[in-house]
Protein backbone atom coordinates (compact mmCIF):
# COMPACT_ATOMS: atom_id res chain seq x y z
CA UNK A 1 0.00 0.00 0.00
CA UNK A 2 1.45 3.16 -0.93
CA UNK A 3 0.17 6.37 1.72
CA UNK A 4 -1.74 9.05 0.74
CA UNK A 5 0.54 12.04 1.05
CA UNK A 6 -0.91 15.75 1.63
CA UNK A 7 1.24 19.02 1.66
CA UNK A 8 -0.86 20.74 4.16
CA UNK A 9 -4.03 20.88 6.25
CA UNK A 10 -6.40 22.73 3.59
CA UNK A 11 -5.41 20.10 1.17
CA UNK A 12 -6.07 17.42 3.95
CA UNK A 13 -9.32 19.10 4.43
CA UNK A 14 -10.75 18.04 1.12
CA UNK A 15 -10.54 14.56 1.79
CA UNK A 16 -13.48 14.55 4.70
CA UNK A 17 -15.69 11.87 4.39
CA UNK A 18 -13.14 9.76 1.97
CA UNK A 19 -11.43 6.68 2.02
CA UNK A 20 -7.97 6.24 3.34
CA UNK A 21 -5.59 3.75 1.28
CA UNK A 22 -6.54 0.47 2.80
CA UNK A 23 -3.80 -1.30 4.96
CA UNK A 24 -1.45 -3.91 4.39
CA UNK A 25 -1.51 -7.23 6.41
CA UNK A 26 0.18 -7.60 9.55
CA UNK A 27 0.98 -11.14 10.90
CA UNK A 28 -0.06 -11.24 14.37
CA UNK A 29 2.02 -13.30 16.18
CA UNK A 30 2.07 -14.67 19.96
CA UNK A 31 5.62 -12.45 20.41
CA UNK A 32 3.45 -9.64 20.27
CA UNK A 33 0.66 -10.90 22.30
CA UNK A 34 2.92 -11.69 24.83
CA UNK A 35 4.74 -8.51 24.71
CA UNK A 36 1.11 -6.61 24.91
CA UNK A 37 0.35 -8.76 27.87
CA UNK A 38 3.60 -8.34 29.59
CA UNK A 39 3.14 -4.14 28.78
CA UNK A 40 -0.57 -3.43 29.98
CA UNK A 41 -0.48 -6.69 33.04
CA UNK A 42 -3.46 -8.32 31.02
CA UNK A 43 -1.90 -11.62 31.22
CA UNK A 44 -5.14 -13.56 31.18
CA UNK A 45 -4.45 -17.01 29.84
CA UNK A 46 -6.38 -16.92 26.91
CA UNK A 47 -3.49 -14.77 25.92
CA UNK A 48 -0.44 -16.21 26.88
CA UNK A 49 -0.88 -19.95 27.95
CA UNK A 50 -0.61 -21.69 24.60
CA UNK A 51 -1.04 -25.08 26.11
CA UNK A 52 -3.57 -24.44 28.18
CA UNK A 53 -6.13 -22.16 24.95
CA UNK A 54 -5.76 -25.45 22.58
CA UNK A 55 -7.00 -27.31 25.00
CA UNK A 56 -9.93 -24.98 26.72
CA UNK A 57 -10.41 -22.64 24.49
CA UNK A 58 -13.50 -22.19 22.50
CA UNK A 59 -10.92 -20.80 19.32
CA UNK A 60 -8.48 -23.82 20.39
CA UNK A 61 -5.23 -21.08 20.69
CA UNK A 62 -4.34 -17.84 22.49
CA UNK A 63 -6.22 -14.69 21.22
CA UNK A 64 -4.63 -11.49 20.83
CA UNK A 65 -6.41 -8.62 23.57
CA UNK A 66 -9.15 -6.43 22.37
CA UNK A 67 -7.17 -3.67 23.26
CA UNK A 68 -4.26 -4.50 20.83
CA UNK A 69 -5.50 -3.92 17.76
CA UNK A 70 -7.36 -0.61 19.46
CA UNK A 71 -3.23 0.34 19.90
CA UNK A 72 -2.65 -0.57 16.26
CA UNK A 73 -4.41 2.06 14.83
CA UNK A 74 -2.05 4.57 14.88
CA UNK A 75 1.05 3.13 13.53
CA UNK A 76 -1.84 2.19 10.83
CA UNK A 77 -3.09 5.24 9.46
CA UNK A 78 0.60 6.72 9.92
CA UNK A 79 0.63 4.04 6.83
CA UNK A 80 -2.57 5.13 5.43
CA UNK A 81 -1.32 9.06 4.81
CA UNK A 82 0.99 12.13 5.99
CA UNK A 83 0.70 15.44 5.61
CA UNK A 84 4.39 17.15 5.33
CA UNK A 85 3.14 20.75 7.07
CA UNK A 86 2.49 18.13 10.27
CA UNK A 87 4.56 18.83 13.05
CA UNK A 88 3.17 16.95 15.52
CA UNK A 89 0.32 14.57 16.60
CA UNK A 90 -1.24 13.46 19.42
CA UNK A 91 -4.03 10.94 20.23
CA UNK A 92 -7.20 12.15 21.12
CA UNK A 93 -9.39 9.81 22.00
CA UNK A 94 -11.85 6.95 20.85
CA UNK A 95 -15.60 6.92 20.30
CA UNK A 96 -17.83 3.74 19.56
CA UNK A 97 -15.44 0.97 20.10
CA UNK A 98 -16.49 -2.31 19.72
CA UNK A 99 -14.46 -5.86 19.52
CA UNK A 100 -16.78 -8.59 17.13
CA UNK A 101 -14.45 -10.79 16.70
CA UNK A 102 -11.80 -12.65 18.27
CA UNK A 103 -8.15 -12.50 17.02
CA UNK A 104 -6.44 -15.96 17.61
CA UNK A 105 -2.61 -15.74 17.25
CA UNK A 106 -1.33 -15.78 13.94
CA UNK A 107 -4.43 -13.84 11.74
CA UNK A 108 -3.46 -11.45 10.05
CA UNK A 109 -5.21 -8.02 10.32
CA UNK A 110 -5.16 -4.69 8.49
CA UNK A 111 -7.16 -1.41 8.38
CA UNK A 112 -10.35 0.27 6.50
CA UNK A 113 -10.30 3.90 7.61
CA UNK A 114 -12.19 6.88 6.33
CA UNK A 115 -11.92 10.28 7.59
CA UNK A 116 -15.44 11.49 9.54
CA UNK A 117 -15.01 14.66 10.56
CA UNK A 118 -12.36 17.45 10.61
CA UNK A 119 -12.53 20.51 13.21
CA UNK A 120 -9.93 23.17 13.29
CA UNK A 121 -8.55 23.47 17.27
CA UNK A 122 -5.97 25.65 19.05
CA UNK A 123 -2.88 26.16 17.80
CA UNK A 124 -2.96 25.71 14.77
CA UNK A 125 -4.60 22.32 14.83
CA UNK A 126 -7.03 20.00 13.47
CA UNK A 127 -8.83 16.69 15.52
CA UNK A 128 -9.86 13.79 13.13
CA UNK A 129 -12.37 11.60 13.48
CA UNK A 130 -11.63 8.37 11.08
CA UNK A 131 -13.98 6.12 11.32
CA UNK A 132 -11.89 2.61 11.48
CA UNK A 133 -12.55 -0.87 10.69
CA UNK A 134 -9.64 -3.58 11.77
CA UNK A 135 -10.27 -6.92 9.50
CA UNK A 136 -9.13 -10.38 9.94
CA UNK A 137 -8.15 -11.95 6.86
CA UNK A 138 -11.08 -14.61 5.37
CA UNK A 139 -13.13 -13.56 8.34
CA UNK A 140 -16.44 -11.77 7.85
CA UNK A 141 -16.86 -9.95 11.20
CA UNK A 142 -14.10 -7.54 11.87
CA UNK A 143 -11.48 -7.80 14.99
CA UNK A 144 -12.68 -4.11 15.95
CA UNK A 145 -14.56 -0.99 14.53
CA UNK A 146 -13.79 2.37 16.53
CA UNK A 147 -13.94 6.05 15.79
CA UNK A 148 -10.22 6.96 16.28
CA UNK A 149 -9.33 10.80 17.19
CA UNK A 150 -6.06 12.59 16.52
CA UNK A 151 -4.92 15.63 17.15
CA UNK A 152 -2.31 16.95 14.39
CA UNK A 153 -0.31 20.76 14.83
CA UNK A 154 1.23 22.83 12.25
Amino acid sequence: MKPKVFTNFEEFRKIKGQQLPVGNWYTISQEMITDFANATLDKQWIHIDQKRAAIESPFKSTIAHGFMSVAMISKLLEEAFSIKSVKMGLNYGLNKVRFPNPVPVNSQLRMISFVKDIEVIANNGLKVTFSCTIEIKRQEKPACVAEFIAAFFE
